[in-house]
């Protein structure tokens, strides 16, 4: 899929993990794809057209997206004019953690017109420009975790399962991101039998322990990426067989190759760091483009 010379991406200033892009893309932006975060966001202008859920949606300017973690999706612009969002990539955990243990909150139809979650999405994205203080990213977070629980219409409960469990096993996944993971070495660690693990596992944090794991690894072979290591040996320090492997995995997280993703992460990058370009003197961010 090559770019449109009018692609752009930017990457919001900060590294707490709360990842914050800022794109405008005309024609198709992602190819169908699923990630193990919520991916929550903006539509700035234009109308933003997405496969979710197997019905096509739409989102214009001032309405929120809500991507819920593992739900197959695909972007692109549902005019010739494109369409320019703000999107956040939150962990399941960390809502889960600001509810208090209570289920995940499911927003259906990918697409809201409630002020509330605006006003809570917006919170976390209208400077992208510069970083969240760890204080602000947290009361934000708190907000907009209960922002989508109220947008889901439905009361808060206790799911089934094992809460302290699952968190000891996402920490176990954490705490030696070299080694081989199993199922069982979970469950070891976490004192449950292995199917109820898993099944712990997806309810409080959205995705399986191996999404989870193969989520992991991505993000450090994009670290490596953007260091500006071959992707080969990116492959291959982030735990994957080959080069081939990540690509797999990559595409089927990101929509995108990792060629491509680096191309735009790199424009991004590159303009964020220089602060006199990442604003235009009438304060909107600067438009990388692309050959």
């Amino acid at each position: 899929m090559s770019l449109p010379p009018s692609d752009w991406l930017l990457r919001g200033a900060g590294n707490s993990g709360l990842e914050r892009i800022e794109a405008f893309f005309q024609g198709d932006a992602y190819a169908l794809h699923r990630h193990d975060t919520y991916a929550i966001g903006c539509t700035m202008a234009g109308v933003q057209s997405f496969t979710y859920r197997a019905s096509m949606r739409h989102s214009l300017a001032g309405n929120t997206v809500v991507l819920h973690p593992d739900e197959v999706h695909d972007g692109h612009a549902g005019t010739d004019e494109g369409f320019r969002y703000r999107m956040l990539y939150v962990e399941p955990a960390r809502l889960q953690e600001a509810l208090g243990g209570v289920a995940l909150p499911f927003v259906a139809g990918g697409v809201s017109t409630d002020p509330r979650l605006a006003r809570a999405a917006r919170a976390l994205l209208d400077h992208l420009d510069a970083p969240l203080e760890a204080l602000e990213e947290d009361d934000a977070l708190l907000s907009l975790a209960l922002a989508l629980q109220a947008a889901a219409g439905t009361p808060a409960r206790e799911p089934a399962g094992d809460f302290r469990a699952a968190r000891i096993a996402r920490e176990f996944i954490h705490d030696d991101p070299d080694r081989a993971v199993t199922l069982d070495a979970l469950a070891a660690a976490a004192g449950r039998d292995r199917w109820s693990l898993s099944r712990d596992f997806r309810t409080f944090f959205g995705t399986s322990p191996y999404r989870y794991v193969t989520l992991r690894r991505l993000d450090r072979a994009r670290g490596h990426m953007l260091a500006g290591r071959p992707l080969a040996e990116c492959a291959v320090l982030a735990g994957f067989a080959d080069q081939s492997h990540m690509t797999r995995q990559f595409a089927e997280a990101f929509g995108v190759t990792p060629a491509r993703w680096l191309r735009i992460f790199r424009a991004g990058h590159d303009l964020a760091s220089d602060a006199r370009s990442f604003k235009t003197t009438d304060g909107e961010p600067s438009r990388v483009q692309f050959d």
